[in-house]
Parts: structure tokens; sequence; C-alpha cells
């Protein structure tokens, strides 16, 4: 117990004490008690947004990218919704965030005063755990509960509001001596007997596929999850999710499945006769029609939420655990089973693959006319920035193509809103990554349509010396909108052309905002404009990459539909007989 403070400066202290370096926010009324001792702090770094989802996303990517909490705060009323947008995403791709609120008096609260909201009430269903605290004497103490249980099992967002009396009033620091939270027992060691069948399952398996998710990532289980490959041979796919958790260079690696998957990877699902499934969840984008996904295969799901277990599918051998305990335990009874009984490789599954991959590879066509492919810009960018950059997408076609054409070889190297899909994710984001990891090159690939909904975080990286660099694929309209309006609404465009009257500047508005601004239209210019962006290390870096309209992300397989119905091109019969 020490002298009697400020709850503000408790505030302060206890994120000192979280390990807490950086944070992201904006004052307002309710919250600035707060912002006078952390002035003072000679460990906390503020990054002054200029909205509050920005703060939110920044976190978020500042948490992708170190796998450390990322803290961002916010005022009352419109402060704190501000903050949902954000907290939504963080929640659907399970990231850890901390999010401080102020909030207004405690003889205020219910009666509808100046900028006050029920944020508790507001984020329920998208954190993991939310408080409102009472007294200044409570704040140590929910500070690090709401730390623990950000990271603790599966990650997520969580809230703490304090009303600003709160944060007024003096009390001791009294730090929390443990952690007693009856209500979060994850179970990180999967069950002995759950591994033996799967190990069993996967040895006597013809066709049998590893399904990667995001929990690979979150727990850290990258290497484990190449050893256990390399033991058994198995092919793998990664979900948008878990890119870079496998090297994309792998011979083993089929690519990504789903709704705008490989066909390697969507064919290798459909066809399996056993789909050992690790820290990932059947998203409706893997799985499309769940009735006919994987049909003839045997489910193997492990996750470190037994709630995400036979959610959305059936499941045969179910395993609760974390990624990297999981694929561990695998390694161990795969290699005790090998002993007694020689590991066969499935030779002939390999030879349908190759045959697949061979058949349909991922490809795109260069204009003629010397303009430039999207694909071509998003891949030239990852061959010239490298492996060891950290890559940040926005939300439509440009994600989809940047997850087939970077060089994804490591995790936490390529973040995107995968859940949620939120427009505007990508440059608060990068922000938060380059603050995480200032050594490393970070690219932000975002839309024109992305772009101009957080272009204002460029001020703040003038500002704060945050030299992102950000690739805005312009096609003059919200391109994966437009194109299921090309195929599902007979090219009936609408609310999709954002030149009709006029589009901005992109690279003015990078100049406008205190940073760098480039532009290319020619493929003969790319790699010198490329190069030029790379080379400028004290500013944000804005390049405007004009492209053509008309591209489309294939392969492809309409929302809700049978991953048997994935196509490759506008018009295209079905790839295989479904009755195989």
């Amino acid at each position: 117990m020490t002298e009697a403070m400020t709850g503000a400066r408790i505030l302060v202290r206890a994120l000192e004490e979280a390990g807490v370096e950086i944070l992201f926010g904006m004052p307002g009324g309710n919250i600035l008690p707060a912002y006078d001792p952390l002035m003072d702090s000679t460990r906390l770094r503020h990054i002054l947004v200029r909205h509050e989802q920005d703060a939110g996303h920044a976190a978020a990517g500042y948490a992708s990218a170190t796998g450390r909490p990322g803290v961002c705060l916010a005022t009352s009323g419109p402060g704190a919704t501000n903050l949902v947008t954000a907290l939504a995403d963080a929640a659907m791709d399970s990231v850890p965030v901390v999010a401080v609120t102020g909030q207004a008096a405690r003889h205020l609260l219910g009666t509808d005063s100046f900028q006050e909201a029920d944020i508790c009430g507001i984020t329920r269903s998208i954190t993991k755990h939310n408080w409102l605290v009472r007294t200044a004497r409570d704040i140590p103490r929910t500070i690090a509960e709401a730390f623990h249980v950000a990271t603790t099992g599966r990650p997520g967002p969580v809230l703490v509001d304090i009303p600003k009396d709160v944060l007024q009033e003096r009390a001791p620091y009294t730090r929390p001596e443990r952690i007693d939270l009856p209500g979060l027992k994850p179970t990180p060691r999967p069950h002995p007997q759950r591994l033996r069948q799967a190990a069993e399952a996967l040895r006597t398996a013809r066709r049998p596929v590893l399904y990667a998710g995001g929990g690979v990532v979150k727990a850290e289980a990258a290497a484990e999850l190449t050893h256990f490959v390399e033991l058994t041979g198995v092919p793998v796919v990664t979900t948008l999710m878990a890119r870079g958790a496998f090297p994309a260079s792998h011979r083993r690696h089929l690519g990504m499945p789903g709704m705008h998957g490989t066909v390697p990877a969507v064919a290798a699902l459909q066809h399996a006769d056993l789909v050992l499934a690790v820290g990932a969840r059947f998203d409706d984008r893997v799985t499309g029609d769940p009735t006919t996904f994987a049909r003839h295969a045997k489910i193997v799901h492990a996750d470190i939420d037994p709630a995400e277990i036979g959610k959305n599918r059936r499941v045969d051998i179910p395993i609760v655990g974390d990624a990297r305990e999981v694929l561990t335990g695998l390694i161990d009874t795969v290699r005790r089973l090998a002993e007694r009984t020689p590991w066969a490789p499935a030779t002939r599954w390999w030879d349908t693959i190759e045959a697949w991959r061979d058949a349909h590879p991922m490809t795109y066509e260069t204009p003629g006319d010397g303009s430039l492919a999207p694909q071509q810009v998003i891949e030239r960018i990852g061959q010239l920035a490298g492996p060891d950059a950290v890559y940040v997408s926005g939300v439509g076609q440009h994600q989809m193509w940047a997850s087939h054409y970077l060089p994804l070889e490591r995790p936490r190297s390529f973040l995107n809103s995968g859940g949620a899909g939120t427009m505007g994710y990508a440059l608060p984001a990068a922000m938060g990554a380059k603050l995480a990891r200032p050594d490393t090159t970070v690219w932000a690939v975002d839309g024109d349509g992305c772009f101009q909904m957080t272009c204002r975080t460029l001020a703040t990286c003038a500002v704060e010396g945050i030299p992102i660099k950000v690739a805005v694929i312009n096609n003059a309209g919200l391109g994966m909108v437009r194109q299921l309006q090309s195929l599902f609404f007979d090219d009936r465009h609408f609310g999709t052309d954002c030149a009709t009257r006029h589009l901005p500047d992109f690279a003015a508005m990078g100049e406008a905002y205190g940073g760098v601004g480039l532009r290319c239209d020619r493929a003969a210019d790319l790699d010198t404009t490329i190069h030029r962006a790379m080379e400028i290390d004290d500013a944000p870096v804005v390049v405007d990459f004009v492209v053509n309209q008309q591209e489309m992300v294939w392969p492809m397989i309409a929302a809700g539909a049978s991953n048997d119905d994935i196509r490759v091109a506008r018009s295209t019969a079905p790839l295989w007989d479904t009755a195989d």
C-alpha cells in the first residue's frame, strides 16, 4: 500500500505496471483527468489519433503484430461509441485490446447527462468482459483483471469504464496480489486420449488435410505447425487469419481455403476423408454451404474455446486446448505411433493434389497496353519489400489479392480484418504495427474506398514520425461490391463508382497530411515508384496505383454456395464431379 493519489494517477500507474508502452487515444471531458498524470509518465507514450475508431484499430494492429495487448483511450458518449466498430472487429478476430473509457460522474449515471452512454451495455456482446469502476481503490485490480482476461485463453477485447469523479477521488494504490477469476479457467493442455484418437485417424486416412486457423498464430505455434506437417507429410491450408503461420512457399502448403481460396485448397477439403482443424472455427467464408463442406471427411477439431467445437460443423474427435499444446502433443503421439507402425505417405493423394495445382495455378494477366494489373502491383511490392516486412490489408478485392500474392512466410506478417471485414482497418492498424515493430517495413495495402474512411491517420503518422507506406489500389470504386453486382445482379452497377463526379488525388492527400505522395499508372514505372517509397523513412508515404476497374478476384465461390461450385472465371463449368 502506498500514499493516497487520484484515481487518474492510479490508472496511469496500473497501466505502467501492466507493461504498457504505447497507448492510442483522444481526450475529452470525462477522460481528461487521466491525461494530466499521463503527461508526466516517462514509461507511457500517448499517440493522439484523429478519431477514436483509429485508436481501436491501431491498438489491434499493435497487438496483432506483437501478440501483446494493445491499449486505447476514449472519453464518454461519442468517444466511447466511436470505439465500437474497432472492438467488434477485435472480437471477431480474437485480438487482445484493452479499452479504457471515461464516463459521466457516478451521481449523474442514468440521468442522460452530457456525453453519457452506457458503453458497458453497448459493448457487452463484443467484448470478452467489461467493467464499470465504482471507486478509485478498485482501479489497480480492475486493470490487472482486464489485461488477464484479454490475453488468457482465446484472446479478445475488454473495456474498462471509469466515471470522471472516480478518476478525481483519492485512494491508496494497492497492487493486487493475485487475480482470481473463477469464470475464466481455460484448458490449454489437450486430453491425451483425444490426441491418440486424432493421430490414429490421421495415420489411417488416405486423403487428410490440416486446416490451420488464426488460433495457430495466437498460440505462437507456427514452428510446431511446420514441424508437424513435415513429420506427417499432411497437406495444409491456412485461413485468411492464419496466413504466414505456415510458409506460403512450402510445398506442403495448398494456399487459402474458402470463398476466394485456391483451387487445390478448396478441392482438397472437399475430397478429404479427414480434416484436422487446429485453431479454426469453420467460418462460413471457409465452408460455404456447411451441409456440403468436406462431406466425406471425419472431422477432428482442436480449439482453445470449447464453444467453437461443434458450433458450425459436426465433430468426430473434439480436442479442447491451446494450438501449440495440441500440435506439440500430436507430434509426440505421432512419433510414438510411427515407432510401432511406419508412417506411410499418402502418395496417391499428393498425385491428385499436384494435378489440381498444375491445372489451376494462381495466375493473372497483365494488360497489353502497359497499364497496371492490381495483382501485379501487390505482387511486386511483396517481392521488393520481402517476407520480413509486415503487410496490413484493408477489406475487399485488394485484401484477397494480398493474401495470395504477398510473400507470407512468417506469422504476424499479414494483418487484416477477417471476421468483421471492416473497411478502414488498414491505415490505423499499420500505424499500430509500425509502432510495435519500428525497425520493420510496414506496408498498408488499401483500396481507394477503404483509404478514404481512415486517411486522417496520416496526420497522426506525420506528426508522430511513423513512416508507414500506403499502397492505394485505386480502381475508382468499391471493387468487391462491383464484382458482386457484375456476377449476381446482371451488371447493374449502383453505388459503387467512387469517381462519378470527382475522385480525390490520393498522392496530393498524402502531401496535404504532411507525408509524401507518389502516383503510378504504368507498369514501366512500377519498380521505380516502389523503390522510391521504400527509400523514404522519415514520413508516411502514399502511393496512388491506378489500376483497371474491371478486374475481378478469382477463384470465387458465391456466398452460401457449395465449395463444389468454385469458379475460376466469370463463366466456369464445375471443376469436379461432386459424386467423386
